[in-house]
């Protein structure tokens, strides 16, 4: 089906986390907000679960937001924690599922080991309160962060990670991943088109790494690259689309929306103002289609 120009223009947001994981609105409030702020489409693509999919489409066909169902998978590579999307997975996929299912395993193994070491710091959490604090999604570091706020240990979740929670900081603490080789086998028997999430943000030391990383995961079967991204600077924008030119990958965008938990982030809108055009999406689509 052929769009019209204005059509290819409505704004989308394409990386949206829910309660399912650790932003802190449900499926149906994201979509709710999504039609608040006049946007066609968004993808809710929580970690390591499509738990929020289900309730994202079902108020998406009821407010005439289009949902695209989706996920996000960390996987290791060389030092750098890379994160990968998944769009339209098919449910009940094999593979994918007990990839997911390996990675909320290991995060249920860490997150007491963290505590431990909050505790032994001098900055107790109580791990039922932890549980609230997820409101039943998948419990990750930034639920964690959640509460030492409410705690008055740190006044910020940027000094929560910072000082305690993001790699190499005190109370850090490493959980396996799976190779990127895997996740992406794992998507694509999904059917799910695999894009690579923020790539100037994986703690690569040049654009020369990122390159390198982005020719291996293109052989191991990557469709597309995240561009477009609430943090980039205009530079960063185009040094994404250069990569994505070169390889003759897909070009997509999104905020890496959580809510109020990152206030600065506002769905659908990318620095500047500027928004994620529905024409990305349509090409997502065709790919899709020859999965």
């Amino acid at each position: 089906m052929s769009l019209t120009w204005e059509e290819e223009r409505r704004p989308i947001d394409l990386h949206v986390h829910t309660t399912a994981s650790d932003g802190d609105m449900t499926p149906a409030a994201c979509v709710e907000e999504a039609k608040r702020v006049g946007l066609a489409a968004i993808a809710v693509t929580d970690h390591d679960t499509t738990a929020g999919n289900a309730e994202a489409e079902a108020r998406g066909a009821e407010l005439g937001v289009e949902v695209v169902p989706g996920v996000e998978v960390s996987v290791e590579h060389e030092a750098l924690t890379v994160h990968l999307l998944g769009y339209w997975p098919e449910a009940n996929a094999p593979a994918l599922g007990a990839l997911l299912a390996g990675l909320r395993e290991q995060r249920e193994e860490r997150n007491p080991r963290i505590l431990r070491r909050l505790a032994e710091l001098g900055y107790p959490l109580d791990e039922a309160e932890l549980i609230a604090e997820a409101g039943g999604g998948v419990i990750g570091r930034p639920h964690i962060a959640a509460l030492m706020i409410r705690k008055g240990y740190v006044a910020s979740l940027d000094e929560a990670f910072d000082r305690f929670l993001a790699k190499g900081a005190a109370a850090y603490v490493e959980r396996g991943k799976p190779a990127p080789e895997a996740a992406i086998k794992a998507l694509l028997a999904a059917r799910a088109v695999p894009v690579l999430a923020h790539p100037a943000t994986i703690g690569a030391r040049s654009e020369a790494e990122v390159e390198r990383l982005v020719a291996q995961l293109k052989e191991m079967g990557l469709r597309g690259i995240e561009a477009y991204y609430h943090a980039y600077s205009p530079g960063q924008i185009a040094a994404c689309l250069r990569l994505a030119r070169r390889f003759g990958l897909l070009v997509t965008g999104g905020t890496d929306y959580h809510g109020t938990r990152k206030p600065e982030v506002r769905l659908g809108c990318i620095g500047g103002g500027l928004c994620v055009p529905y024409r990305l999406l349509a090409l997502l689509k065709a790919e899709r289609g020859r999965l």
